[in-house]
């Protein structure tokens, strides 16, 4: 994708992380993977995303409608600036009232719904059989939510002009 972008002279940004994966004879090998999987960021005026929707993979450029939506510049400058400074890794978008399995820790394994307090997360878990619930504070990192991520490979311009 980078080269076709680039082969067209459009600026484009993909925020990546690092991760470590061991291999089945024992093998670490640091790979780079995109911290919003299937989403680039293009910086394109309006009359230029056919440039963009034409390339291979692309399935569309994030809007509404046939609009497309801008994502603040400022917001990508910041990722650029400071991404790589934190131990930033891809985490499923957390909606209050998702359901969600917690994946590690004590608790592993239960299902709830998450909530919010105070700026923290809960998972509230119900015990359908008793008809009771109870709300257990939670790092945001050790749930997986439901629905899963969209896989699809939209794009997203952070700065369009008319």
């Amino acid at each position: 994708m980078a080269q076709h972008l680039s082969a067209r002279n459009i600026e484009f940004y993909l925020p990546v992380f690092r991760s470590v994966s061991c291999w089945k004879n024992g093998l670490r090998v640091t790979i780079e993977r995109p911290i919003f999987p299937g989403y680039v960021f293009v910086n394109i005026v309006r009359s230029a995303r056919i440039r963009v929707i034409e390339l291979p993979g692309v399935h569309s450029i994030v809007g509404a409608g046939r609009e497309p939506i801008a994502l603040p510049s400022e917001e990508i400058e910041a990722l650029r600036r400071g991404i790589h400074l934190r131990n930033a890794e891809s985490h499923p978008y957390l909606n209050v009232g998702d359901k969600a399995t917690i994946r590690r820790g004590p608790l592993a394994g239960m299902t709830g719904i998450v909530v919010r307090k105070k700026n923290r997360y809960r998972l509230v878990l119900s015990i359908d059989l008793i008809m009771r619930s109870v709300s257990v504070e939670i790092d945001e990192r050790e749930l997986e939510c439901y629905p899963a991520l969209p896989s699809n490979r939209g794009f997203g311009s952070w700065s369009a002009t008319p």
